[in-house]
């Protein structure tokens, strides 16, 4: 398995004059670094690979042990570009990846691993929120059926944290290529679960704190977390 990390945008909304991952949080760490530091308690800090892109050497001076991707269009693409960008070199493997602004408690890896060890795709969501402006889901038969921010309805949200096994990931790859430059990667999973029938599973983290973090607001509620 490779673990990716989509550190590429701008992140306008937050206003920082740095990549959004080097937001620095109350406890004394950025995102990124309570990110890795949660990821490589289970897993290898070699198989970890960023995507970046605006002012990308910011992020890699910060960590020089991982291994970096850049996206040279960042500016005019959005997190389905980065990824495919991530995945070509991984076409033969599992992927689990995260965007690069969720802060999550660590223990929740843990009721994602089995799934991983089973090799078996999935979206982590949470179903105790469903947000308006937030990623949302459907299911259909027990797996992920609609996945977007215009799905009416929705059980929960995705927290931006997901796993493509080795058995699918050829085919969203082929998904993530006709998506549009504007797209998110989320577009590619639904393209993938509508015209190659993969079986996507929602695994509930609820019980656990994770937060995207796209405005002032929703630092300042991590931090009370913290």
């Amino acid at each position: 398995m490779k673990i990716i990390i989509l550190a590429a945008g701008i992140g306008s909304r937050l206003g920082n004059p740095f990549p959004k991952p080097l937001t620095p949080l109350k406890n004394g760490k950025s995102i990124m670094r309570m990110q890795t530091d949660n990821i490589t308690s289970m897993y290898n800090v070699d198989d970890i690979n960023v995507v970046v892109g605006f002012k990308k050497d910011l992020i890699m001076e910060r960590f020089p042990e991982l291994t970096y991707i850049y996206n040279p269009f960042f500016d005019r693409t959005n997190t389905s570009k980065s990824l495919l960008q991530a995945l070509k070199k991984q076409r033969d493997k599992a992927v689990l990846w995260f965007n690069g602004d969720v802060v999550f408690d660590g223990n929740l890896l843990k009721i994602l691993d089995p799934y991983i060890e089973a090799n078996e795709s999935f979206v982590a969501v949470n179903t105790s929120k469903v947000a308006e402006e937030e990623v949302k889901y459907t299911l259909k038969d027990g797996y992920i059926d609609k996945l977007s921010k215009t799905v009416k309805n929705g059980l929960g949200e995705a927290v931006g944290i997901n796993f493509i096994s080795s058995n699918d990931i050829l085919k969203f790859i082929n998904r993530l290529e006709e998506c549009d430059d504007n797209d998110y990667f989320e577009r590619g999973l639904e393209l993938a679960i509508e015209k190659d029938n993969i079986k996507i599973k929602a695994v509930d983290i609820s019980e656990y704190n994770c937060m995207e973090i796209d405005f002032i607001e929703d630092l300042e509620s991590v931090n009370n977390l913290l």
